[in-house]
Parts: structure tokens; C-alpha cells; sequence
């Protein structure tokens, strides 16, 4: 009984946070009356108090003892308690200057204590000990030693002007702004569509039409997870959410329980920079770069669907190995008529969201316009017109999913502040750019690991933000275009969730598969390996990015050489990862592919053309040694 009443209190909040959310960002579309923007000084503090208590409902809803209710109540005030805090002080701000003393000090610190404990709680270890770190130096910073050392300073200024009291850093800085400004409706507008029950009927379809390929199942995983993922915006959820379907039946298939759950790993993980909609971080870069989203779609397209045939390709070879073949004795449900009608619930919203983008409205009001459409759009489905409220527990659970991101964008958030106020993103671009100073692709290496580093247990959005922070000022210093450098970084930031030791995208397929967390891991980074390469591609030839990241004109035969380079690359990366080409592939042989695939994403022309016969002489050789003995029929 006590559970329903949690669940009930959880189902409500998550509500409120969507409905203040939307409200603070609906556009009047010259008919309806205009709503928010709402004042910083409450919105953002009672916001952050809202996600603080979507959190402690949740686990209450399965651990309702005395103790928890106690720890519930002492958490649930004291964050009321800092929140109201900032408000007032908000208030003060607005029309005088307010200097800040020890008592701000100690409630900022308190604050951020509390916003690391949630966060632990809610995200695990990594990124609320980075959390915890980068608050550690900002206060101690100026007696650390040698050039971490940092300008003296009052601590508790400090920590009260960077860490809670204002609106440009910290907790409930800037960072949070774009998030309920920019993100959060398209987050709203992937549970609203997961709720209408179009992701089902996808899955279905997809593995109807691959049924009668080698690797299908794991081809309608991919195509599934792609659709889906550009939508929701979370790997994890992706996996979650679509994994429970595909993932037994890649295992059906004959496929091995680590390469089950990396397929759908790598694939979910893709959503997040696949157009038109992509993942939040993308909504953030064109926020931060000063961008349209338009020129960060144009950007990308190239870069992710080279992506994807990457994972196609690496299937493909796998298949090959394992000599699977398709039958008809697999059972696969037919789709019908009903599933082929809800794909209109899929690319209804996709196709409003693109042609309003490209009218000129911001990436808010066409998400808005898009989740506008969706509520009458999903009255074609019958489990709607039967249970409509379905739609409203979709806003509740997208309430849900926007808490759990602010409460790990608020540890950006201290990150972010600690890094501005010490300056040790600038100081880190001396020292690169001293280390690799003669070569850009030197750097972009370093960059690359600092990067995976930085990213290691972070979703996708904190990830980006917290590495382009660091990272940022080096890359456009070393000669990349701004859009180049944080499309970069975005990759890097999407590839963490698959990326050991810490890969949770990985270890959610892996509890799906019952495979190993961290060969899933290992076999994830494997299959999706062009997502640690392409980077590098387009950053040593931006015309991959289509000319959105410079004025200058595009060529179009250097694009076409650039786009089947690339292609290649991707057929022998994948070829020498697997280990399998029509025949077994020994290690000195992969080695050769491997490096001719890093020569052809390479800016040098002749060396693209040299990797390129070598690999195609390579590849003829096999395709004719084939054909002298029999092989099993692809189909």
C-alpha cells in the first residue's frame, strides 16, 4: 500500500517537472498566451528541487523503511532548504551588488556536498568523484603546487559566486539554462513517442524486412536502435529499451552473447549523433558554437552514417565468420497493418521537426511543435484510444529521465566553474600545444585520450561538455574550426558509454545478453571502432563535415574522393577487426588493413590512393581464391 502511495507522489512529480519544463520554453505560435520564460531566480532553484525529489520518490517506491523515509526527509529539506537560499539571494542580486561571506561559503559547499551525495546515488562513482574533485580544487586551488597552483583568493567568495549563487556558473549556471531551454523538450518528446507505441511496431518491422539476411536480426538491431536512439537521446535507455527484443534474437541467430549485447550497445549509441534530431549534446553544441542546429545536422550527416555502415559491415563479417546462415524455421512476427500505420508516429514528428528547423524556428519550438502533433497523431494507435493516459505517464517518465540528466549536469556544472575560475583549460592548451606543437595529428591523439578519459562514466551530455571545457581552447588553437573541434569532442562524448573499463551502455547490454560486462565492453568498442576514427577523419579533412564548419566553398571531387575514402576505410577496418574476409584473416594481414584504413582517412592524397590499390588488390585476392571453393550463398 505505502508503494502505490510513492509511486503515485513519483508519477506526479515527474509530471510537474515536464509540464514547468514546456511551460518555460512554449511558444505562443501567435495564438496561445505566452507562459514562460520564467525568472531564473525561482525557475532554476525549483527546478533543481523538483529533480532532487523525482529522485528520492523513485527509490522510495522500493525502499520505504523508517531510515529511508528519514534520509528522504533530511535531504528533501535541507535542498528546499539551499534552494530557497538562492532564491533569495537571487532576488538581492537583481537590483544590488551582494558580496558574499563565510555563511554563503558554507552553504554553497554545502549545496554542491549534497549535489555530489544525490548524484552517487543516482549515477554511480566516476562522475561524482570528478564532482567532488574539481569542488576540492576550487577550494584549495591556490595552495597547490607549481603551475596547478591558482590566484589567491577569499574561499568563501569563491565557492558561493562559482558553486551555487550564480546564474552564469555552477550548479544552477548556464549549463543548466541550455538544458531546460534546449534539451529537455526533445527529451519530452522521446517519451511521448516511446509512449504512443511506435517503438514496438519499428522493431517489428525491422526484423521482418532483415529476416532473410545472415546477420538480420542483428541488422534490424541496428536499424531499430538508430531510429530510436536519435529520438530518446540516451544510449542507456536505448539499450533498455530496445534490447529486451533484439538482443535474444541476435543470440537465436547464432551469435555469441558479447557480440549480442555490443551490437546493441554500439548501435544505441549511435542514435545520439545520427540526424535529424541526434542526442541533447548535439542541441548544446549549436547553443555553445553559436550555430544553427541546421549546420550542426548538415555537419554530421557524413560522419554518422559512415558510422553505421561501419556496424553494418562489421555484422556483416561476423556472419561470415561464424558461417550463420538464415532459415525459415527462425519465428519472426509478421508486422501489421496497425505497425506499417504507427511508423506515422515516427517520422510524423521527424519530418515536422526538419521542416521547421530549415523554416527557422528554434530547435525548442519545432520539438514543442513536434510533441503538439504527436498527442492527436497517436489516437491512429488502438492501445492509445483505449488507455490515453498512457501519454500522460509518457510525460511523467520523461519528467523522470529530465531529473536524472539535471542531476548529472549539476556536476558538470561545478566542473565547468572550477574550470573557468582556475583557468586550467588555458594552462592545459600551453602544455599541449608545447607536447605537440609540430603536429596537429599528435595533438589530436592527446586530445583523444583525454578525452576517453574525461568521458569514462559520464552520459553523453556531461561528457561533452565536461572534456570540450578542457579540451576546447587546444584543438582551436592547434588550427581546427570551432564547429570541428567540438564535433570532435562529441564523438568522443558519445563513445564513452561504450568505451572500458567504464562503458554503461556496454554493461546495460551485457545484463541483457548475460554476457560478460567487460568483454561486452571490449566487443563493443571492436564493432564500433569507426566512432574512435572518424573523428580523426573529418578533423584532418573537413569536408566530410560538408562545408558547415568553414565559409570556404566546397569542392565536390575532393568530397567524393574524401566520402569513398572513407567508405574503403570502413570496409578494411571492419574486415581487419573481425578477422574474417570470405576467409580467416591472420594477424600480420589484419595489421596491413589496419594501417591501409588509417592511410585512406588520412589528408594526403597519394596516400590514399596508394592504400587504396594495395587494399583492393588485397580484397581481389580473396574474392578470387573464393570462388574456387564453395561458399555459402548471402542472401
Amino acid at each position: 500500500m505505502q508503494s502505490t502511495h510513492y509511486s503515485r507522489f513519483s508519477f506526479l512529480v515527474g509530471l510537474v517537472i515536464a509540464l514547468i519544463g514546456l511551460g518555460n520554453v512554449l511558444p505562443t505560435f501567435d495564438v496561445l498566451p505566452r507562459i514562460g520564460p520564467f525568472a531564473i531566480e525561482w525557475y532554476r532553484p525549483l527546478f533543481f528541487l523538483l529533480c532532487v525529489l523525482a529522485f528520492l520518490s523513485h527509490r522510495l517506491i522500493k525502499h520505504h523503511r523508517p531510515l529511508d523515509l528519514l534520509l528522504f526527509a533530511v535531504v528533501a529539506l535541507a535542498t528546499a532548504f539551499v534552494c530557497w537560499d538562492s532564491y533569495h539571494i537571487g532576488q538581492v542580486l537583481v537590483n544590488e551588488i551582494y558580496f558574499f561571506g563565510p555563511r554563503e561559503g558554507i552553504i554553497a559547499a554545502f549545496a554542491a556536498a549534497l549535489t555530489i551525495f544525490i548524484c552517487w546515488q543516482q549515477w554511480g562513482a566516476p562522475i561524482a568523484i570528478l564532482g567532488m574533485f574539481a569542488a576540492l580544487y576550487l577550494a584549495t586551488g591556490q595552495y597547490w603546487p607549481g603551475v596547478f597552483a591558482t590566484i589567491p583568493s577569499d574561499i568563501s567568495e569563491t565557492l558561493a559566486a562559482n558553486l551555487w549563487y550564480s546564474a552564469d556558473q555552477g550548479i544552477l549556471g548556464s549549463i543548466m539554462g541550455i538544458v531546460l531551454t534546449t534539451v529537455l523538450p526533445f527529451i519530452i518528446l522521446g517519451a511521448v513517442l516511446e509512449g504512443a507505441g511506435a517503438g514496438s511496431s519499428m522493431i517489428r518491422i525491422a526484423f521482418y524486412s532483415m529476416r532473410r539476411f545472415r546477420g538480420g536480426p542483428a541488422y534490424a538491431a541496428i536499424t531499430a536502435s538508430a531510429l530510436f536512439g536519435t529520438v530518446s537521446g540516451s544510449a542507456v535507455a536505448n539499450v533498455v529499451g530496445t534490447g529486451v527484443v533484439t538482443i535474444p534474437m541476435i543470440r537465436r541467430r547464432g551469435f555469441s552473447a558479447n557480440f549480442a549485447g555490443a551490437v546493441e550497445a554500439a548501435a544505441s549509441t549511435g542514435g545520439q549523433i545520427l540526424p535529424p534530431i541526434m542526442g541533447a549534446a548535439a542541441l548544446v553544441m549549436a547553443d555553445i558554437v553559436g550555430v544553427s542546429y541546421l549546420s550542426v545536422i548538415t555537419a554530421v550527416i557524413v560522419p554518422a552514417l559512415a558510422y553505421y555502415v561501419s556496424l553494418f559491415m562489421s555484422v556483416y563479417f561476423e556472419a561470415q565468420r561464424l558461417n550463420i546462415t538464415a532459415t525459415d524455421d527462425e519465428p519472426v512476427e509478421k508486422p501489421e497493418t496497425q505497425d506499417w500505420m504507427n511508423l506515422i508516429l515516427v517520422f510524423g514528428p521527424i519530418f515536422l521537426i526538419v521542416w521547421l528547423l530549415v523554416s527557422g524556428m528554434s530547435p525548442a519550438g519545432a520539438s514543442i511543435s513536434a510533441i503538439l502533433l504527436l498527442f492527436p497523431l497517436s489516437l491512429i494507435n488502438p492501445e492509445i484510444r483505449r488507455k490515453p493516459a498512457k501519454l500522460i505517464g509518457a510525460l511523467s517518465s520523461g519528467g523522470h529521465t529530465v531529473a536524472q540528466l539535471i542531476i548529472a549536469i549539476s556536476i558538470v556544472g561545478i566542473v565547468v566553474a572550477t574550470l573557468e575560475a582556475t583557468g586550467i583549460p588555458s594552462k592545459l592548451a600551453v602544455l599541449l600545444t608545447e607536447a605537440a606543437s609540430t603536429s596537429l595529428l599528435m595533438a589530436l591523439i592527446i586530445a583523444a585520450i583525454g578525452c576517453v578519459v574525461l568521458g569514462m562514466g559520464m552520459p553523453t551530455l556531461p561528457a561533452y561538455i565536461a572534456i570540450i571545457s578542457v579540451m576546447g581552447i587546444t584543438l582551436q588553437q592547434l588550427g581546427l574550426d570551432l564547429l570541428t573541434a567540438h564535433m570532435f569532442v562529441f564523438f568522443f562524448g558519445v563513445a564513452s558509454v561504450i568505451t572500458p573499463p567504464v562503458a554503461i551502455a556496454a554493461y546495460a547490454a551485457a545484463s541483457i545478453s548475460q554476457g560478460k560486462p567487460i568483454g561486452t565492453a571490449i566487443e563493443s568498442s571492436r564493432i564500433g571502432a569507426m566512432i574512435f576514427l572518424i573523428p580523426f577523419a573529418f578533423a584532418l579533412d573537413p569536408a566530410l563535415l560538408l562545408g558547415a564548419a568553414s565559409d570556404a566553398p566546397l569542392d565536390p571531387v575532393h568530397l567524393v574522393i574524401s566520402i569513398s575514402s572513407l567508405l574503403a576505410a570502413i570496409y578494411l577496418a571492419a574486415s581487419a577487426l573481425i578477422g574474417f574476409d570470405r576467409c580467416e584473416l591472420g594477424i600480420p594481414e589484419r595489421l596491413v588493413l589496419f594501417a591501409l584504413a588509417l592511410a585512406l582517412l588520412s589528408p594526403f592524397v597519394v596516400a590514399k590512393l596508394v592504400a587504396l590499390v594495395i587494399g583492393g588488390l588485397l580484397v581481389a585476392r580473396r574474392v578470387l581464391a573464393s570462388r574456387s571453393t564453395p561458399a555459402i550463398k548471402e542472401v
